[in-house]
């Protein structure tokens, strides 16, 4: 997920938690794109899924008379894999992006690899009768993306998170509770950087049409900042269209509630599954 890049210490550190958050939002979520918060659909049994999500962030601040502007994106690719009917494998990589200037000047510019993301889903509980269902997806990150460029942590991290989802004719809900423990090979970041992180978030897609689905999201995390003060909040609206019973098309938005988030991110992806 796009988490802060602001108050922090140093460029550096944002330069992390921007890529750092880029990879997140592309690898460890796999919700239903554009959303970030997660349901507990599977695909069934010997079933895949291919998902291509795009993503453009920006944010800018000013700190000691100094003009700091971050831009970075993210193209990411996730396979989910259908073990049994009600559990997933799920496998994810992006391909990331910075640039970071500094009263207009070019300082910093790097792309590449970011960090493996890989986790299973299990959908665990179920009500058929009221569509109340409940999922629990342990992962792991594996540091596959170059920490020297800011493009992974250098070390292998962890995260969980419990989902619960309420299917209804015209409308499905779904809430996040998550944790997720960061690990740092940067002294800079594994010194100033929080490491264990809770996170949570809900939301819900309005069937418009028999191809069309509105979508928004929202959600808050503990910022990974120590120093900081405000936890970083988003919100996303979107939209979800079914070319095909095998394909979908996604757009979106994201923008943040408070100053510790990320100012705005497009959205954007298809899904197909086979």
């Amino acid at each position: 997920m796009l988490s802060s890049i602001k108050n922090s210490r140093s460029m550096k550190k944002k330069i992390q938690l921007l890529t750092s958050a880029l990879m997140l939002c592309s690898t460890q979520t796999f919700a239903a794109m554009p959303l970030q918060t997660d349901d507990t659909g599977t695909q069934g049994k010997g079933h895949s899924q291919i998902e291509i999500g795009f993503e453009s962030a920006r944010d800018k601040e000013t700190e000691g008379g100094t003009s700091y502007k971050l831009t970075g994106g993210a193209i990411g690719t996730t396979f989910t894999y259908g073990l049994t009917s009600n559990i997933d494998l799920v496998a994810g990589l992006p391909w990331e992006w910075y640039t970071e200037k500094e009263n207009g000047v070019k300082v910093a510019d790097e792309s590449g690899y970011g960090d493996l993301a890989l986790q299973i889903k299990w959908r665990f509980y179920e009500m058929p009768d009221t569509g109340f269902s409940l999922a629990l997806k342990p992962g792991l990150t594996l540091p596959t993306g170059d920490d020297d460029k800011g493009l992974g942590t250098g070390k292998v991290s962890g995260d969980v998170t419990l989902i619960a989802t309420r299917e209804a004719k015209l409308a499905t809900f779904h809430f996040n509770l998550g944790y997720r423990h960061n690990e740092y090979k940067l002294d800079e970041l594994s010194e100033t950087s929080r490491k264990n992180i809770w996170y949570a978030s809900m939301a819900g897609e309005l069937n418009v049409t028999d191809k069309l689905r509105a979508v928004g999201d929202i959600g808050i995390e503990t910022n990974s900042d120590k120093d900081a003060d405000t936890d970083p909040a988003y919100i996303i609206g979107g939209l979800i269209y079914a070319v095909s019973d095998y394909t979908d098309l996604d757009i979106g938005i994201r923008s943040g509630l408070n100053d510790a988030e990320t100012d705005t991110t497009l959205l954007a992806g298809a899904t197909i599954r086979f």
